[in-house]
């Protein structure tokens, strides 16, 4: 079981989802499903197998469908009951009791930042982890309660070194990422699991955004999961925004690299972007087959 003392997480859910047009039109694109349930269930699934008790959501006025979802919708567990239907009805209130989910509105499309940022009011003091709902980990091949999140939970337990997961990417799609500097110093930056069966976290000296292959530090591209110490959130108020008038993640990521250090954990396993149109097709035809195996 999951030791780790955080117990807090923000998943922002603000974007409108341009990638994913015409579908994202009417139903948030973290709504989506892959096989049998929504994109987001998944992440929320995963926060909490890592030991996750308090998740934010960071939305605007147009995602309160995201919010629904989590809670019970007592019309419809009262007709199903009725009906003798209490196994599916039970099945659509999976929430452990001991856990909340919480919608805070972003108020200004500013970034990933200023959505992070966005959680503070709820997250208060306490040290938090962050996921992207565009990213699903595969939950078939890997254990959620060790692996990935959990895995960086109990890292950060350890050493109080933020944690930024990562993964290699070919040649092709460097350019696409966020891709991470390795600490020079750090013997285990070349001990990367090339067969991605375990985890392993080491010091990265900084990030370069969406670097062509020639001037690409490294292969290994920000995945979408972060555990950040609080301190954060100041280097994230202080943060001026760049030209596009949004908030950056990553320079208050590099602030924190420079004065308390932060680590970057290997992925195991794989992972989907589900806010990616063929990405995203790929993902449902592969949750539909493993759901439909397991059924049987």
């Amino acid at each position: 079981m999951p030791t780790s003392t955080i117990t807090h997480a923000v998943i922002p859910v603000a974007g409108f989802g341009t990638r994913m047009l015409p579908l994202s039109k009417s139903v948030p694109k973290e709504l989506l499903p892959l096989g049998n349930r929504p994109a987001i269930h998944y992440v929320v699934e995963e926060a909490i197998a890592a030991g996750v008790k308090h998740i934010v959501l960071v939305g605007h006025a147009q995602k309160g469908a995201i919010e629904n979802y989590f809670d019970i919708n007592a019309e419809l567990d009262n007709q199903l009951r009725h009906k003798g239907k209490d196994e599916l009805a039970d099945s659509l209130n999976w929430l452990p009791d001991d856990v909340t989910v919480s919608m805070i509105r972003q108020g200004k499309p500013l970034g990933l930042g200023h959505a992070v940022l966005a959680a503070r009011p709820i997250i208060g003091a306490h040290d938090f982890a962050v996921l992207l709902p565009d990213v699903v980990l595969d939950p078939f091949t890997t254990d959620m309660s060790t692996d990935n999140l959990a895995f960086m939970l109990e890292a950060f337990a350890k050493d109080s070194h933020s944690q930024i997961l990562v993964d290699k990417v070919a040649d092709e799609d460097v350019h696409k990422y966020g891709i991470a500097q390795l600490d020079e110093a750090s013997s285990d930056a070349n001990k990367v699991d090339d067969q991605k069966s375990v985890n392993a976290s080491f010091k990265v000296a900084g990030f370069v955004e969406k670097p062509s292959l020639d001037d690409a530090p490294s292969n290994l591209a920000v995945v979408g999961r972060y555990v950040f110490s609080n301190q954060i959130f100041d280097y994230l108020a202080n943060t001026t925004a760049s030209v596009g008038g949004e908030i950056q993640l990553t320079d208050a990521i590099d602030a924190l690299i420079n004065e308390y250090g932060v680590n970057v954990t290997t992925m195991r396993g794989d992972s989907y972007d589900a806010g990616d149109m063929r990405s995203y097709m790929q993902a449902f035809i592969y949750f539909a087959e493993q759901q439909l195996a397991d059924a049987k």
